[in-house]
This record gives C-alpha cells, sequence and structure tokens, in this order.
C-alpha cells in the first residue's frame, strides 16, 4: 500500500470524494486550493484526503474518505496521520480538521490522532449545503473544529 500526492496528469478520486462531502462543487473548489492524496491498494485507489493551506503555518485537513468496502479496517486512521506527518514535513506548525456533529465515529477517530476540539461552527452545513444531510440518525448541522500542533 502507499499514499501519494497526485500527479497533475491524474483526476482526482471524485467517488470517493463524494463519500465524504456531498457537494461537488464545493469539492472542486477545495480540491482546487489544496493538494490531493490517494491510497493504492494493488494499483487501486482506496483512500484519499486534501490538504489546503489556510492561514500561515496552518494547514486543514479535509475529506479523508475511504472506499465504503474497507471501512474499520484502519485505513482512514492510516490517512490521517500520513496528513499529520505531511504537515509537519512542509513545515507547518498546526493542523486542523472540521466534521459534522453527526460524525461519531469521525470524531472519535480524529481524536484518537491527537486532534482536540477547538470550537464549533454553528449551522455550518444548513448555510453551505442545499439538501439536508443525515448521519447516524442525526442530521448534520454544526461543523466540530479541531486542531493539533505538529
Amino acid at each position: 500500500m502507499e499514499i501519494r500526492m497526485i500527479h497533475e496528469t491524474e483526476d482526482v478520486p471524485m467517488e470517493l470524494l463524494l463519500l465524504a462531502d456531498p457537494s461537488e462543487r464545493l469539492v472542486k473548489e477545495y480540491v482546487a486550493r489544496g493538494q490531493c492524496y490517494i491510497m493504492e491498494q494493488d494499483r487501486r485507489i482506496i483512500g484519499t484526503y486534501v490538504l489546503i493551506p489556510t492561514r500561515p503555518e496552518t494547514v486543514e485537513l479535509v475529506n479523508v474518505a475511504v472506499d465504503e468496502e474497507l471501512h474499520g479496517k484502519g485505513y482512514g486512521k492510516q490517512l490521517v496521520l500520513h496528513a499529520i506527518e505531511s504537515a509537519r514535513l512542509n513545515h507547518y506548525k498546526t493542523i486542523e480538521i472540521g466534521t459534522g456533529n453527526s460524525s461519531v465515529v469521525q470524531l472519535a477517530l480524529y481524536q484518537k490522532c491527537g486532534f482536540r476540539m477547538t470550537h464549533i461552527d454553528k449551522d455550518f452545513f444548513i448555510r453551505h449545503y442545499d439538501e439536508p444531510i443525515f448521519e447516524n440518525g442525526i442530521q448534520c448541522i454544526d461543523m466540530v473544529r479541531l486542531s493539533q500542533d505538529v
């Protein structure tokens, strides 16, 4: 298995990215501003994430996604840890991440990887998405923001 930045000639794995964010418009916007990484196994893309510089010395990890058939096998954690290491190697001081209030599995994962909650962006998903998003039987309304020093 390998995790690497995609090449300029490669298409981004839109199907995977849309697993973590249902808005193709928003995905295209932040992919254009950031660096997309892919996880490959046997020449097949099974995971992805995007890093976006947001402020001096700060980068945001967005859209961590793993093929649905492979959930629960530790690939998401590997992607998050790789992103943290990539941020450190690129001399960022802080890495941030945001996830929905309904994303209970992701909230646990990010905290296990060293992130700490910093604040809540109330009504984020109401303001930025045309259709309601439900996960784990909960409407995704607020964005939980987390960060860590690298």
